[in-house]
Formats: structure tokens, C-alpha cells, sequence
């Protein structure tokens, strides 16, 4: 009887329990990650639809260019 509530606090002491801080911070730092994620992936989206009309502009000033060169005004 003794040697079973020995060996039954042993185990449980044994257990490793996580900290509700240490959780917390780990949660924090994955909703971190995701937001960065997020906001990155949000830049990229909008470097990309400013270099498309970066490009159209271009693009529309060499036509204006060429058509100048050969005589042709738009």
C-alpha cells in the first residue's frame, strides 16, 4: 500500500507541466508569425500590382516614343 502511493506521487511530480505563460508566449509568437506572414504577403501583392502599371506606363510612353520617330502623333 505504501510502495503504490509512493510510486503515484513520484509519477505525478514527474510530469513535465507547461507554465500557462510559456503557452501564452508560445501562442504569441505563433500569431506573430502568421501576421508577419500576412503582411508580407500583403506587400508583395501590392509591389506587384504597382509594377504592373509601372510597366503598362512604360510601355504607353515608348509607343508615344516610337510613333514620334517614324512620324506618326498619336
Amino acid at each position: 500500500m505504501m510502495l503504490a502511493r509512493i510510486a503515484t506521487r513520484s509519477a505525478r511530480l514527474a510530469a513535465p507541466r507547461v507554465s500557462p505563460i510559456v503557452a501564452r508566449g508560445y501562442a504569441e509568437n505563433t500569431f506573430n508569425k502568421k501576421e508577419k506572414a500576412h503582411e508580407d504577403q500583403y506587400a508583395r501583392h501590392h509591389e506587384a500590382e504597382q509594377l504592373k502599371k509601372l510597366k503598362a506606363e512604360l510601355e504607353k510612353k515608348r509607343a508615344e516614343l516610337v510613333g514620334k520617330v517614324n512620324g506618326v502623333m498619336p
